[in-house]
């Protein structure tokens, strides 16, 4: 049976959030520290290589396990690690390559995982995250920001999976070539990235 609760107890309610500053602050906002964001965007359109840059600044307020289910952790993998300068010396990211769910779940009850996980990317769970599988984490999990990295097919993420985690998720981004169009929950706007510095810029900032 359903549990109603009243407009005091609502209005009482309190919610740990991420304090964003900078360019993240701008397009996202305050966001809780739990629930679902979405990045999805074409083949070689910077996913990776996006995800990396949110996965550093998002390590700042939690430990995060990057799950590079489809790339693994190799040569290329990388590279994109090093183009995005992350510092291996602070750095509070564990890297993973596929795990099976049974896998997953034993990273997310150790007390030491991370509190942000991040899928990378849904086609390689296509035949284990279903859609019921992503509500039971969600449940089971209340504490946990999932990230779902997606394929796009006619600008929306391909699989099953992904295409309901975009309805339920706070945030979510579409990436189209170097320009990540953040939508949701939040202010919103654009991030133009550079490749080439591993910097993100606001998209006025660029297109004026």
């Amino acid at each position: 049976m359903a549990r109603a609760i009243s407009v005091k107890t609502l209005l009482n309610k309190k919610f740990n959030t991420f304090e964003f500053d900078g360019i993240w602050k701008d397009v996202l906002g305050e966001q809780e520290r739990n629930g679902i964001w979405v990045i999805y965007a074409d083949e070689k359109n910077y996913k990776t290589f996006f995800t990396l840059m949110l996965s550093q600044y998002l390590s700042k307020f939690e430990n995060v396990n990057y799950i590079s289910a489809e790339e693994g952790t190799g040569y290329t993998f990388q590279q994109n690690v090093k183009r995005v300068k992350i510092d291996f010396k602070n750095s509070k990211i564990k890297f993973y390559e596929y795990l099976e769910i049974e896998e997953l779940e034993k990273v997310l009850k150790n007390r030491q995982a991370g509190k942000i996980t991040i899928i990378d990317n849904s086609t390689a769970y296509v035949d284990d995250l279903k859609s019921s599988v992503l509500r039971r984490l969600r449940r089971d999990y209340p504490k946990q920001l999932f990230i779902i990295v997606a394929h796009k097919e006619k600008e929306e993420p391909s699989t099953a999976m992904a295409k309901l985690a975009k309805k339920l998720s706070n945030i979510y981004i579409n990436l189209s070539g170097s320009v990540a169009f953040v939508a949701g929950r939040c202010p919103g706007g654009k991030i133009i990235i550079d490749d080439q510095k591993a910097m993100l810029f606001h998209g006025s900032e660029i297109l004026k």
